[in-house]
């Protein structure tokens, strides 16, 4: 895959109030639209602009009920998806056993509660869950043009109703229906990112059950994302800049309204939204699991100048104390190894407290890594 120049984001997290918690500005969407105004924590620097190619990209389309039913299917699937992952690192899915409705259903369901006052937003903000208004609580620049919400989501868990109690407990028993609504869809990623795995195992030629037994006690994350329509969206402002996701696959559904660019063949290419469809990106913790065969994917979002934008995203990543390794068969005897094994919860805390998610994210946290061990 080609690879672009794109800056590191500066890191500037708020400074810290008296008890030593961060200092939030929290913005007000519907008064910046009112106002037509993009404030300058949103303005993102030009190399982020690179100008769109105007075209589409073709990911290729995996029928998922028919390759669960149909081993010559998966063969030729994975085939498919192999050549995409070392690409560009995306595909696409359909049919995994939740129909159009249901999908149309929760991305009504996250549209209502993005529709909640600023002040019950602040109010649901817990550690790791709850609402982020532009990441302002993490960050003082360069902001994405949107809001979250977020949980997390225990793969193997006996807790049949967990989505429900966090979302009641953050939201309240107003808000049953909407968990009610999210652990069906949460279960629902959880069968289809076994299939992933087996896919994808056998597309690497390893054990298919290889990255299911690694995945089996993941602890994976469900954000809930809400563009808002920005006016001047010309001016700076994007839903979200270039970059890699540090965790190993994200499983996005987004409504009809477009704006996910995945930079590929050297150029910035629009992935046009397609019903009861699934996009996959590989994500730098499942390409360090491939030793690099397959590419972490590039991509940003840009938002309408006109209408919101909504999209899911379930964020497939191991238990925190797993270590990451690709498996032997992936490495020859003449093979190096191009990333050390880590901890996931090392990588993720990296981008927690010290550097942004970018292009380079992984390389970054190799190089940091390797400094401060050879400093201790």
């Amino acid at each position: 895959m080609a690879t672009i120049s794109t800056p590191s984001l500066p890191f500037c997290p708020p400074p810290k109030d008296q008890k030593g918690e961060n200092k939030v500005e929290f913005f007000d969407f519907t008064s910046l639209a009112k106002e037509g105004k993009v404030p300058k924590e949103f303005i993102w620097p030009t190399e982020n602009w690179v100008k769109s190619s105007g075209e589409n990209i073709e990911l290729p389309l995996i029928d998922i009920g028919l390759i669960k039913s149909d081993e010559s299917a998966m063969a030729k699937a994975a085939e498919i998806v192999r050549e995409a992952c070392i690409k560009h690192g995306a595909f696409e899915v359909t049919n995994i056993g939740v129909d159009i409705d249901f999908n149309d259903l929760v991305l009504q369901e996250t549209g209502n509660i993005f529709k909640l006052p600023l002040d019950k937003k602040i109010s649901a903000i817990a550690k790791d869950a709850g609402f982020s208004v532009a990441h302002a609580e993490r960050y003082t620049t360069v902001l994405p043009w949107k809001e979250t919400f977020t949980f997390m989501y225990n793969h193997n868990s006996k807790n049949e109703t967990q989505v429900i109690d966090v979302v009641d407990s953050l939201l309240g028993q107003e808000f049953q229906q909407t968990g009610l609504v999210y652990q069906k869809y949460c279960d629902a990623m959880n069968d289809l990112t076994k299939v992933l795995l087996e896919l994808l195992a056998i597309s690497l030629g390893v054990d298919r059950k290889h990255y299911q037994s690694f995945f089996e006690d993941a602890v994976s994350m469900m954000r809930c994302n809400f563009y808002p329509p920005c006016s001047a969206n010309l001016s700076g402002a994007l839903g979200n800049g270039p970059h890699c996701d540090p965790i190993s696959l994200t499983l996005l559904l987004q409504d009809q309204v477009g704006g996910l660019e995945v930079f590929a063949d050297n150029k910035w290419l629009a992935v046009p939204p397609k019903p009861n469809t699934f996009v996959i990106n590989i994500g730098d913790t499942f390409m360090a699991l491939t030793n690099g065969l397959y590419k972490s994917c590039l991509h940003r979002v840009f938002v309408s100048n006109k209408v919101e934008r909504k999209s899911l995203t379930f964020f497939v990543s191991p238990r925190g104390d797993k270590t990451v390794s690709p498996p032997d068969e992936l490495l020859g005897k003449e093979e190096s190894r191009k990333y050390p094994d880590y901890k996931w919860n090392e990588l993720y805390q990296f981008t927690q407290k010290t550097r942004r998610v970018d292009a380079h994210t992984l390389d970054s946290f190799v190089a940091w890594r390797s400094s401060s061990d050879a400093s201790n």
